[in-house]
């Protein structure tokens, strides 16, 4: 069995975090929070994504 990468445990936690707020902003009709949320899943997952990338160059993964 691997070892757990924690890093991306903690960015896929965040992002599903900022879904969940994403519906709640919805529910609420909240359009900052809606934004927010957007914005912020934006950029959780792109500095997933490049923090992946990185590391797979490094060839720590």
């Amino acid at each position: 069995m691997k070892e757990i990468k924690w890093i991306f445990l903690f960015f896929a936690i965040a992002a599903a975090a900022c879904m969940i707020g994403m519906g709640i902003a919805i529910g609420q009709e909240s359009m900052i929070g809606l934004i927010a949320c957007i914005l912020l899943l934006v950029g959780v997952m792109g500095y997933g994504f490049a923090t992946k990338a990185r590391m797979r160059r490094e060839g720590k993964l």
